[in-house]
């Protein structure tokens, strides 16, 4: 896939991203046949595309030989139906091995994550960047967070890197979002795709929207996608209705029980997976699993968002 067909794919907004978990079974090892089946049941319930082995899917844990067998399993699972973007990290030697694997393995793009631990300048992350971009033929989408955060001067040369195809954003800076796209808008031609990657995206997709992120990742895809795809089509159909009443009956309290433990954007999700019947094991260390009773908590914030949808129809 092309970056221009990445990009075409991508931006036309036919549902939610989905950022499948990796499973893992008894043993702890990789569970590439559940995870075939969660990847395949996103796919089935109208995700648009699939993020695989990125955050959400514990790119950390991995080791490069399972995250291989991971996105050539979530590849497999699609069967070309919506595009595949892979994690890739760390230092620019290793993210350009991940890039690699991930393009032996078919996917069709890469998420690059920030690099390892050092706080870089923008020359340094700019140069960081570009390199992973010229290591294979897959379109890039580049994650500010953490140690990158970018300049709006940065994004345009970043915007203007040859198979760099968009910015997901996961530090939550509206002005600072807003003088990004404004500044690449004005210098570069084209179409430059924006993400809204914080954590649980449906609570700040509104603001987002506003200032030209239209799209977002979206973690409860996972476990509950069906609330998912209604926030999304309630978002693309303008209808304020809906979105507030998940925002405020479903969307609210996961967040706020998502902040009661360290890692809980992705252990909580794993839980969630876990109660809707697939088991996808724990989370690897260094994150932990949530209490019980902040998995009994979970199930009710479920089950009260699929009632919201009843009480929708």
């Amino acid at each position: 896939m092309t970056p221009a067909d990445l990009t075409a794919r991508l931006g036309i907004p036919s549902g939610p991203l989905f950022f499948p978990v990796t499973a893992y079974g008894p043993d702890g090892a990789v569970d590439l046949d559940t995870y075939r089946a969660h990847v395949r049941q996103g796919v089935e319930a109208g995700a648009a595309a699939v993020f695989a082995c990125c955050g959400t899917g514990e790119f950390h844990a991995l080791t490069p030989e399972e995250f291989e067998a991971c996105v050539r399993a979530a590849v497999e699972a699609t069967e070309g139906r919506v595009p595949v973007v892979a994690g890739a990290g760390y230092g620019t030697a290793l993210a350009v091995r991940y890039a690699r694997l991930a393009e032996t393995a078919g996917a069709d793009g890469l998420l690059a994550l920030p690099p390892y631990l050092v706080i870089a300048g923008q020359q340094g992350l700019l140069r960081h960047y570009r390199e992973i971009a010229a290591a294979t033929a897959l379109p890039v989408v580049v994650y500010q967070r953490d140690n990158a955060v970018f300049t709006p001067e940065t994004v345009v040369e970043l915007a203007r890197t040859q198979g760099i195809v968009g910015l997901k954003d996961g530090l939550g800076d509206l002005d600072l979002m807003q003088r990004i796209v404004s500044a690449v808008r004005s210098e570069v031609p084209g179409d430059f795709l924006y993400f809204n990657g914080l954590p649980t995206a449906e609570q700040t997709q509104l603001a987002y929207r506003a200032v030209g992120v239209p799209l977002y990742s979206s973690a409860v895809f996972c476990f509950a996608p069906e609330i998912a795809l209604a926030f999304h089509g309630a978002l693309e159909a303008g209808d304020s209705g809906m979105a507030q009443r998940l925002l405020d009956g479903f969307y609210r309290p996961f967040v706020e029980l998502r902040a009661q433990g360290r890692g809980y954007a992705v252990a909580l999700v794993k839980a969630g997976v876990r109660l809707r019947g697939l088991d996808v094991g724990e989370v690897r260390p260094p994150l932990h699993e949530p209490t019980e009773d902040h998995v009994k908590r979970l199930a009710q914030i479920i089950e009260r968002g699929y009632a919201l949808l009843e009480e929708g129809k």
